[in-house]
């Protein structure tokens, strides 16, 4: 069994991870974890645990784990982004057949100002591309 597991295990929290070395070579030939490391998902820190500091090897594994841990992050967000749009078609094609007189009475304002305020964003986004863009081709 203790070649099945990994040597580091990453406890995932809110904004990174604690960094575990997985331990079964001891006496009572149990599953130990000692921490060894917090990770900072948004910034990429890595602040060592007590005392004890970290070997190239361990700061390796820990840089190759955010590395992957952050393009899988920013792949979920795209993710939710394309399913946001489905949602909006879906949102229309229920307003246009499905929808009663007080459901949308309900939620009609509440949507008009969230999507209000999403194209006004995107537009001034756009805009600010397309600025960046000329500036960069001058």
């Amino acid at each position: 069994m203790s070649g099945d597991l990994p040597e580091f295990y990453f406890r995932i929290r809110e904004n990174g991870a604690a960094v575990f070395r997985v331990d079964t070579e001891n006496r009572q030939r149990r599953i130990d974890l000692e921490e060894i490391a917090t990770i900072n998902i948004k910034n990429g820190q890595i602040k060592r645990h007590g005392e004890r500091a970290l070997s190239a090897q361990e700061t390796k594994v820990i840089q190759d784990w955010i590395a992957a841990r952050q393009a899988l992050l920013a792949g979920r967000d795209m993710d939710d982004l394309h399913r946001a749009i489905d949602y909006l078609n879906i949102t229309t094609q229920w307003v246009q057949s499905k929808a009663t007189d007080e459901q949308l009475d309900e939620v009609t304002e509440s949507l008009l100002v969230a999507m209000h305020d999403l194209r006004t964003t995107l537009v001034k986004r756009k805009s600010d591309r397309f600025l960046k863009r000329q500036q960069a081709a001058e």
